[in-house]
């Protein structure tokens, strides 16, 4: 079923098209190939949810098929159905194309493969009928095992069969075998695609026999067994000097890197840019490996707890710099110069670089005179560059750094190319100048010093003696080997730094994970057993290196387990193997080892090469040394793998690795920084550079602080003084730097559980295929195969004390909350409880065979997985019911929240309708005061116009009375349009105004309007007293006809003054206005006015503001005064 199939009964928004049946031609494709469809062996619902996320399926054994058969597949089982090719996209395909116009003869070859298979009997195949909650997991699963997987499996124990094994899986490019916990790999030269990812989730935390042999199953077995057992892994990988030893650490690398998975990205990406960027500074082109290293690789890749990838650690032993300066018929220098020499070709930088367009430097140059033809014409150099690069960039370091690194190497290649010519003077004839300037002010300008120091240093050199400074000079064969030994120490400390550099950007974030509570999987990938036509010293420490890897492999796989047997009292076969103990024993034993020897022959300065190897005769003897006759510079050594011949000469001169004082502070007095480091800082007891102590974060410089601005000041004294001069300490040698790696190296292997990858060379011609009977049979007897195949057959290869044994492996026979201790009888239960065979219990420890701790482990990870549901189920259950405990909190939370928002809400709406009605009161009393005002000066008005008019008092005196009652009507009384509107305004807000603000109403009405009320109308019954009596001599009809006048408005055109009185009356308004008006201050909005006692113009005024005047007015004294108040109106 298509992934999209079974996405869209789960997401009802998700789609499908036709090409979901593409997906099924390729699982019938797999099926036909295989004999039955993948995950055939899973139950359905398991199914189902493996195939959207598994990678998509492919045959079980890809490299049987054609490569045509296999994209077809891939193309078919692509997940993306959007991107997968249709059914006529398909008829396209090569593999379709091709079986056009055979119809007939397939259909022959089918039926034919039908029958065959008919005759061999089919297999009934166990259908679910049922849904089972869990299966458990089958230790014995021999459909997809093979005997021929493991060579301890083979009832004839020869080398004949091993050999023909080997060549029979070869021939099937089947280059991966088992013999028990150890793997053999034959280098196949060429690419196999069984190295991507789906072959990485393939080996992922299954058993071994699940899958056919591979170098991935023994990463996963390291991997499996730190994170079970918390305990350190090594990996160590050995063999000759092409038999892919480099290519087997890389694929390691890959998988860890895989299994470790962590969610920081950028640091999978740099540990896998790590190995590309060290080989190409480190390996070189020999005579029998074009990828060969010449140093020695210690790879730890570090993990959390829980095994996630936190960091790696490169630790690097005995580069070879001889090679710098000069290389054997047939090779080349280091990688690097090639590649950074055609990066700068091809982007027009040569000359940026002071670096010849012609002729190639001397460093590089060959006797084949076609360095710069393969150059300018290999696109591999120029695309090796760009990866070079790209690994700095994604590493870490920064463009500075890789500039000054591109500098330094092409500083090394300018200086290679200094000459030198010896002149004679009147005092010494054994002086040496440089005739031609040119490389050498090059060679000064790209390491940022002055090039008459460097030639001075160069030239001569200086001796102290009883504290006089000597300066001598020297030949041309002695400047010769100073320029040299620069060049060495110059490549040998980049390389130093450029290793430490990328240990601080990959070291573990303490933010994470401490490095003391990680576990680390170290990976050993050593420079191979080497054996040319012409063997020098540097042949010599990697043959030794390869003696010890030999004699550690020895020691875990024989020596070591046999001992225990003796000690346990157990009764097994003992496997008689080479032991090379005793050739160590002449090589790295005091005083009268060869290395020892060497040390103290290049002590005396008069020693030669020949002394030297006459020293060696005189005192190894052994039957693993010899001196062939006839050779006076030739010695002989019977190494594990054969032996060797070897030729001293310059063995002095490369064991010194002299490099005058005079160099070293020149180098010291560069302006590059860099530089200034390589040489400031010192080195450790392994001969390389010592890397700070500080922790540096990976964004921070690698340079130290007191190099961050310009040229370093050095001390003049210190200038003076020579490196070896100021210390006490005996100068190094490269064979006691030799010896201490050995000793560091041994140091950190010992830590972890060892795991073998012994690499074979199938051939010397490096072509695929070919499988040599006389090379591997040599590779199988001196790496001891066959006594390994013997030992893992009739031994037992793990051994666990009792207690380490019971607290491993309790769970399989006792309950969880039991302690149990860690007796005989306790173990005796739990391995009959698993059901095991062929194990042995000695005194104190438990003798298992190699596949018993993969059965073991199988069966714990099935017990553990049960507790892990079970944890599952009830922390599914108290997860529920905490989160109903918090959801049920969360709503009374919210409920209590909603509770006080709304109470807050409700006061603030409260509030602002209590202050609107409040401001309301105050608008409406002022209104109506207003008005009161108003009707008591139009009422004050028309009775002083009445008692004015002497014809209405004469004529009219029985209606004075008449008039009086409607005056006191009309002041009880609303007027036509205002008072309807005041009364009922008033009733309906009479209640909210007490209630709303009673302060307001009391102190506001009873104070302040009860006074000015009171007052204006006091006034205005005086006024009215006084002129009563000329109203009622005017009569009753002036009077009404003042009433029926229409009123003035305010603004309108004053009305003109008729009479004497009239003009008296506004004189007087007019002045009372004037003299109050400066003492009035503004009112605020709102605020009701209070009456003192010297406004006399409002008192007189307050009621009668907006009255209409009448014609005639005369004063008159005030009438008796009426009470007037809120209340009565």
């Amino acid at each position: 079923m298509a992934p999209e199939v079974i996405a869209c009964e789960q997401q009802y928004d998700y789609s499908y098209d036709a090409r979901c049946d593409v997906w099924s031609l390729g699982i019938t494709a797999i099926e036909l190939g295989d004999g039955d469809p993948p995950l055939f062996d899973m139950h359905p619902v398991k199914t189902l949810f493996k195939i959207p996320r598994n990678p998509p399926p492919t045959l079980l054994h890809p490299e049987k098929w054609c490569r045509g058969f296999n994209h077809f597949i891939s193309q078919c089982l692509i997940k993306d159905f959007e991107k997968r090719p249709s059914v006529t996209h398909l008829l396209e395909h090569p593999f379709i194309k091709q079986a056009h116009g055979k119809d007939m003869s397939l259909q022959k070859q089918l039926a034919e493969l039908i029958q065959e298979q008919q005759q061999l009997g089919s297999i009934a195949k166990t259908r679910h009928e049922q849904i089972h909650t869990r299966r458990t997991d089958h230790v014995d699963r021999a459909d997809k095992y093979s005997l021929d997987d493991d060579l301890v499996n083979l009832e004839v124990l020869n080398e004949d069969t091993i050999i023909h094994q080997l060549q029979k899986r070869y021939a099937d490019l089947q280059i991966y075998t088992y013999v028990g916990d150890i793997l053999i790999a034959l280098n196949p030269f060429q690419n196999l695609s069984i190295y991507s990812p789906q072959f990485s989730k393939l080996y992922h935390g299954v058993k071994r026999s699940s899958n056919p042999p591979h170098i991935f199953a023994s990463a996963d077995a390291a991997y499996q067994s730190m994170v079970t057992f918390s305990r350190d892994q090594c990996i160590i990988i050995s063999g000759e000097s092409g038999a892919g030893k480099t290519e087997s650490a890389h694929l390691i690398v890959q998988h860890l890197t895989f299994l470790g998975k962590a969610n920081n990205r950028a640091l999978r990406e740099k540990i896998l840019q790590v190995n590309p960027l060290v080989e190409a500074f480190g390996n070189a082109c020999t005579a029998i490996n074009d990828n060969s290293s010449r140093f020695g690789k210690y790879l730890e890749m570090m993990f959390t707890p829980t095994g996630a990838v936190m960091g790696a650690k490169i630790s690097e032993y005995l580069l070879e710099k001889s090679r710098v300066i000069k290389q054997a018929v047939g090779e080349k220098n280091f990688h690097i110069f090639y590649y950074i020499y055609a990066g700068l070709y091809h982007q027009k930088k040569l000359s940026e670089y002071r670096l010849p367009d012609k002729k190639p430097p001397r460093y590089i140059d060959n006797e084949t005179g076609r360095v710069m033809h393969d150059i300018v014409t290999k696109d591999s150099y120029g695309r090796q560059f760009e990866a070079i690069q790209h690994c700095f960039r994604i590493i870490g370091f920064t463009d500075e750094e890789v500039y000054s690194v591109y500098r330094i190497l092409t500083g090394i290649l300018n200086t290679g190319n200094i000459e030198f010519a010896a002149i004679s003077s009147q005092h010494q004839t054994d002086k040496s100048e440089v005739p031609n300037p040119e490389a050498l002010d090059n060679a000064a300008a790209l390491l940022s010093i002055g090039s008459e120091e460097l030639q001075e240093a160069l030239t001569s050199h200086c001796v102290v003696t009883r504290g006089e400074t000597i300066i001598r000079t020297n030949t041309v064969d002695k400047a010769a080997d100073v320029r040299d030994a620069m060049s060495k120490a110059l490549y040998g400390r980049l390389f130093s730094w450029i290793v430490n550099r990328i240990n601080t950007l990959l070291q573990p974030d303490k933010n994470i994970c401490n490095a003391e509570s990680g576990m680390n999987v170290g990976i050993l990938d050593i420079f191979g057993f080497e054996n040319f036509a012409r063997n020098s010293f540097e042949q010599l420490c990697i043959n030794i290196a390869n003696e010890q890897i030999q004699f550690y492999f020895n020691q875990h796989i024989f020596a070591l387990e046999q001992m225990e047997y003796q000690s346990e009292g157990v009764d097994a076969t003992t496997v008689d193997y080479e032991d090379n103990r005793p050739l160590l024993d002449m090589f790295l034993q005091k005083p009268m080892g060869l290395l020892s020897l060497l040390d103290e022959e290049s002590r005396f300065p008069q020693a030669t090469d020949l002394t030297l190897v006459d020293k060696f005769e005189d005192n190894l003897r052994c039957k693993y040394f010899w001196r062939p006759k006839g050779v006076e510079l030739s010695f002989g050594i019977q190494h594990y793998a054969g032996k060797v011949l070897y030729d001293a000469s310059a063995f002095l001169e490369k064991n010194r690795d002299t490099l005058p004082a005079d160099i070293v502070v020149v180098l010291r007095t560069s302006e590059n920084k860099l530089l200034q480091q390589l040489f400031s800082s010192p080195l450790t007891k392994t001969g390389n550079l010592a890397q700070a102590r500080a922790r540096v974060t990976a964004a921070s410089r690698s340079l130290p602080p007191q190099l961050s601005a310009g040229r370093i000041k050095v001390d003049t004294m210190e200038v003076m003084r020579h490196p070896e001069e100021t210390t006490n300490m005996k100068r190094q040698t490269m064979a006691s730097y030799f010896r201490y790696s050995l000793m560091d190296l041994l140091s950190k292997m010992v830590v972890g559980q060892p795991h073998f990858i012994r690499c074979i060379k199938p051939n010397d011609d490096r072509e695929a295929l070919m499988f040599s009977h006389e090379r591997v049979l040599l590779q199988l007897r001196y790496t001891g195969i066959l006594e390994t195949v013997k030992i893992r057959q009739k031994g037992y290869s793990h051994r666990i004390l009792f207690e380490e044994f019971v607290k491993r492996y309790y769970y399989l026979a006792f309950k969880a909350h039991e302690t149990p201790l860690g007796s005989r009888e306790n173990c005796l239960a739990i391995l009959e409880k698993s059901k095991l065979d062929n194990w042995i219990l000695g005194k104190t420890k438990v003798f298992l065979k190699y596949y018993h701790i993969e059965q073991l482990n199988l069966f714990l990870r099935e017990v553990i997985g049960r507790v892990v549901v079970m944890q599952a189920y009830i922390k599914g259950w108290l997860g529920a019911r905490r989160y109903k405990k918090v959801k049920d909190k969360r709503e009374n939370s919210a409920i209590t929240i909603q509770s006080a928002w709304r109470g807050y809400e409700a006061r603030r709406k409260y509030k602002e309708i209590r202050n609107r009605r409040t401001d309301a009161a105050i608008h409406i009393q002022a209104a109506f005061r207003g008005y009161i005002v108003r009707k008591n000066y139009t009422r004050l008005k028309t009775s002083t116009e009445y008692i004015a008019d002497p014809q209405l008092t004469s004529s009219h005196s029985t209606s004075d009375f008449g008039c009086e009652e409607d005056w006191k009507h009309t002041s009880n009384q609303s007027s036509p349009v205002v008072p309807d509107f005041l009364d009922k305004q008033t009733k309906k807000n009479n209640l909210d105004e007490i209630s709303a603000s009673p302060f307001i109403l009391k102190h506001s009405f009873e104070t302040n309007d009860s006074q000015s009320i009171s007052q204006s109308q006091t006034v205005a019954d005086h006024q009215l007293s006084s002129l009563l009596t000329p109203c009622e001599k005017g009569g009753s009809e002036n009077c009404l006809e003042q009433k029926l006048r229409t009123p003035r408005r305010r603004c309108q055109q004053p009305k003109m003054l008729n009479s004497p009185e009239d003009n008296m009356y506004y004189n007087q308004l007019n002045g009372t206005l004037e003299y109050q008006g400066s003492k009035r201050k503004p009112r605020k909005l709102g605020q009701i006015k209070v009456l003192d006692g010297e406004d006399e113009y409002y008192e007189s005024l307050s009621a009668v503001e907006s009255t209409p005047e009448d014609d005639s007015f005369v004063s008159s004294p005030s009438p008796p005064t009426r009470n007037v108040s809120f209340a009565q109106s």
